[in-house]
C-alpha cells in the first residue's frame, strides 16, 4: 500500500539517522584529534619527569615513577633510558627490550614487536643519556572506539523511541487530510458542495481548491445537461404534438386544400423539429471535443459556397458573396468552422424580412455577415449567445441554439464571435475575428 504516512515516516527516521551518524563521525574525529593532543601532552610531561629524575641521579626510581595505576586498557605508558652508545640502561615493567625510537629527538612512531608505538624522545648528552616515554597506538585507538560506543550506545533506545514520536505526529499532521476525505466520503452523490479551505493547512489548500474547481465543473456540466434534456423534452412536445395534430386534421379532411394544409403545416413542423434535433446534436459534439486541438486550414470562400448550396432558398433574399473570401485560409477545425458559418447564415435567414439581402464580406480580422433583419435589442447583445436565450424578436422555428453553437465553434476555432447592430439600416452584423498573431492569411 503506498501510504504517504508511511514514505514520511522512512524518509524523517532515514534523515535523522543520517544526521545522526554524521554527528558520531564529527564526533569520532574531532575527539580523535583532541585525545591525540592530550595524550602527546602527557607523554612530553612523563618523559620531562622521567628526565628529571635521570638528572638527579636517581635512576633506579625511573621504573617506580613511570609506572602509572592500572587500568582496563592495560599499562599505558612506558619507558626507557638507553645510553648514547645503546646500552638499555632502564626500563618500566612491561616496557619491550628492543627501542622504543630511533636516535632522534622529539615526537616519533614506530612497531616495536609488531605493534605501532608513539614515542617521545628526550636527548641529554650531559648524562650520556636517551629518555623514552611511549604508549601503543592500538591504546589510542581504543579509547577513541570505546567513547565513540558510548555515544552509540543510546541509539538502540532512542531510535525506536523517536521513531514512535515521529510516528504520532505525523498522525497528528495528516489529521487535516484524514478529516477533509472523511467529509467528502459522507457525502451524498449529489452534494457537490466546496469544501472550505479556512481551516485547511497551507500544503493541502491546493488541493482543496482544485476539488473545489472539480466540483464546480461537474455541477455546471450536470446543470446544463438537466437544461437541455428539459429544453428539449419542452421543445420537441410542441412540434411532436402539431405534427399529430396535423395529420389526423389531414386524416380527416375530405376536401384536398385543408388536407394540404395540413401536410405543408406537417412539413414546418419536421423542419422545425429536425433543426433543433441537429442544433442540439451539435452543441453536444462541441462540448465534447472542446478541448482537442484544431489546426485545419479552410478557404473561406469554398466553405461558405458549400453552406450556401446546402441551404434552402428563401423567395426574395439574396446572398451575396464577397469575391475576397476566395483563397481566405480560415485556421481551425473545419467541422467546427462548418458548424459556426452554417448557423450564422441559418440565423441571418431566419430573421430576414420578407425580402433583402445576406452579405458575405472580408473583414481585417477574420470575415462577417450582414442581414437586413431586425436586428436585436442593444440591451440582449450580451445575452443571445447564452443557450436557449430567446429574444424579443424570436422566431417561429427558433431554438435559442444558434448564436450559442456559433460562439463555441468560434472559440474552438481560436476565434471569437462579436454582434453588433448596424447603423446605416436595420439588420444584424455579425463577426468571427482571429487574434492580431493569428489572422486568416
Amino acid at each position: 500500500m503506498n501510504s504517504l504516512r508511511r514514505r514520511l515516516f522512512l524518509i524523517l527516521l532515514a534523515a535523522t539517522s543520517a544526521i545522526w551518524l554524521c554527528a558520531v563521525g564529527w564526533i569520532y574525529l574531532s575527539s580523535r584529534s583532541e585525545l591525540e593532543h592530550v595524550l602527546d601532552a602527557r607523554l612530553q610531561e612523563a618523559a620531562r619527569m622521567v628526565h628529571s629524575l635521570v638528572a638527579g641521579g636517581n635512576i633506579a626510581a625511573v621504573a617506580q615513577a613511570s609506572q602509572l595505576p592500572e587500568t582496563g586498557y592495560e599499562r599505558q605508558l612506558s619507558c626507557q633510558i638507553w645510553s648514547l652508545d645503546g646500552h638499555l640502561v632502564a626500563r618500566s615493567g612491561g616496557a619491550p627490550e628492543e627501542a622504543l625510537a630511533g636516535p632522534a629527538e622529539g615526537f616519533s612512531e614506530r612497531e616495536v614487536n609488531g605493534e605501532p608505538w608513539r614515542v617521545y624522545t628526550i636527548l641529554d648528552a650531559d648524562k650520556g643519556v636517551r629518555v623514552m616515554v611511549g604508549d601503543r597506538i592500538g591504546l589510542r585507538d581504543r579509547l577513541v572506539r570505546d567513547l565513540v560506543a558510548g555515544l552509540l550506545g543510546p541509539v538502540v533506545l532512542i531510535v525506536p523511541l523517536l521513531g514512535l514520536l515521529i510516528w504520532v505526529s505525523l498522525g497528528g499532521g495528516l489529521s487535516p487530510l484524514n478529516a477533509v476525505a472523511g467529509d467528502i466520503a459522507a457525502r451524498d452523490a449529489d452534494d457537490m458542495r466546496a469544501v472550505s479551505p479556512t481551516d485547511a493547512p497551507a500544503e493541502i489548500r491546493p488541493l482543496l481548491e482544485a476539488l473545489n474547481g472539480l466540483f464546480g465543473k461537474v455541477e455546471a456540466a450536470r446543470r446544463h445537461e438537466r437544461e437541455v434534456t428539459a429544453f428539449a423534452a419542452h421543445e420537441l412536445r410542441t412540434p411532436l404534438a402539431g405534427l399529430k395534430t396535423q395529420a389526423q386534421i389531414a386524416l380527416a379532411a375530405d376536401d384536398k386544400a385543408t388536407r394540404d394544409g395540413a401536410l405543408r403545416q406537417i412539413l414546418v413542423s419536421v423542419d422545425r423539429t429536425a433543426r433543433l434535433v441537429r442544433q442540439l446534436l451539435a452543441l453536444a459534439k462541441l462540448d465534447a471535443e472542446a478541448q482537442l486541438p484544431a489546426n485545419d486550414e479552410v478557404d473561406a470562400g469554398s466553405l461558405l459556397r458549400e453552406i450556401i448550396h446546402q441551404a434552402p432558398t428563401v423567395a426574395g433574399v439574396s446572398v451575396k458573396l464577397d469575391p475576397a473570401l476566395n483563397g481566405q485560409l480560415l485556421k481551425g477545425d473545419r467541422e467546427g468552422l462548418h458548424l459556426a458559418l452554417r448557423n450564422l447564415h441559418e440565423n441571418a435567414v431566419e430573421y430576414m424580412p420578407g425580402e433583402g439581402c445576406i452579405a458575405w464580406r472580408r473583414t481585417p480580422d477574420g470575415l462577417c455577415v450582414e442581414d437586413e433583419g431586425p436586428g436585436i435589442p442593444p440591451e440582449e447583445l450580451a445575452r443571445v449567445t447564452e443557450r436557449f436565450f430567446r429574444g424579443r424578436h424570436r422566431s417561429a422555428s427558433g431554438s435559442g441554439l444558434g448564436l450559442a453553437i456559433v460562439s463555441l465553434a468560434a472559440s474552438r476555432a481560436g476565434a471569437r464571435l462579436r454582434l453588433e447592430n448596424r447603423t446605416e439600416r436595420s439588420g444584424l452584423r455579425a463577426h468571427l475575428a482571429w487574434p492580431s498573431n493569428k489572422v486568416p492569411a
